[in-house]
C-alpha cells in the first residue's frame, strides 16, 4: 500500500523513462535544470533509482545526447524523404531538419554540440553521432568529391548549416534590421552534382 510520501514503483522501461525526464527538464530549463535527483523525481522514482542505470549525471547527459541525436537524424531523414530527388533538393531536406532541430529542441541541439559530448566513449552517444553524420555523408556523396580532398563537401556543408542555426538563434540573418530573413538556400554550398 502507498503511504501519501511514496513514490510508486517506476514499472516498465525506467532507463528509458530516466532519459525522456532529463530531456523534459533540459528543455524546460537547460542544462543547469538537471541534476540526477530532478530526473528522479519528474520519472517518479527514488532518487538512488538513476544509479542503477547511469553512472552519474555525465552518463545520463551522454544518453539524453545519444535521444538527441537519434531525434536530430529523424528530422533530416523526414525533411530529406519529403524533397524531390535531385541532389540539391535532398541536401536542402536535411538541412531543413537540421535546421527544424536546432529550432524545436534548442536545448538538445545546444547539448549535442557541447564540447563534453564529444568524449567519454559512451557507446550509443557514438553510434548515434556517427549514424547522424553518415546521413550528411550519403547525401553528399551525390556530389563530385572536393579537390581539397576527402570530407571537404561535409565539412562546407556542415560548417554553413550549423552557423545559420547559430546566428539565427540569435536573429541575425537580416541584412536589415526590419528585413527579411536570409533563407538558407541561398547561403548553402554551390556542390556540383556527380554525373
Amino acid at each position: 500500500m502507498m503511504t501519501p510520501t511514496s513514490k510508486p514503483h517506476h514499472h516498465g522501461d525506467l532507463k528509458n523513462a530516466l532519459v525522456a525526464a532529463g530531456i523534459a527538464l533540459l528543455a524546460e530549463g537547460g542544462r543547469s535544470n538537471l541534476t540526477l535527483r530532478k530526473v528522479a523525481a519528474r520519472a517518479q522514482v527514488s532518487h538512488a533509482a538513476p544509479a542503477h542505470h547511469f553512472d552519474g549525471l555525465d552518463e545520463l547527459l551522454r544518453a539524453i545526447a545519444a535521444e538527441g541525436f537519434k531525434t536530430f537524424s529523424n528530422l533530416m531523414i523526414e525533411e530529406r524523404d519529403k524533397a524531390d530527388a535531385d541532389p540539391h533538393a535532398q541536401l536542402m531536406g536535411i538541412t531543413l531538419g537540421y535546421l527544424r532541430f536546432a529550432a524545436e529542441h534548442d536545448a538538445l541541439f545546444d547539448l549535442i554540440f557541447s564540447e563534453p559530448m564529444k568524449n567519454g566513449g559512451y557507446a550509443p552517444l557514438v553510434e548515434q553521432s556517427e549514424y547522424a553524420f553518415a546521413i550528411l555523408s550519403d547525401t553528399c556523396a551525390l556530389f563530385e568529391p572536393d579537390p581539397g580532398g576527402p570530407m571537404v563537401n561535409e565539412i562546407r556543408v556542415w560548417s554553413t548549416v550549423h552557423g545559420y542555426a547559430i546566428l539565427r538563434k540569435f536573429d541575425r540573418l537580416r541584412p536589415y534590421p526590419d528585413g527579411p530573413t536570409i533563407p538558407p538556400d541561398l547561403i548553402m554550398p554551390r556542390l556540383n552534382p556527380k554525373r
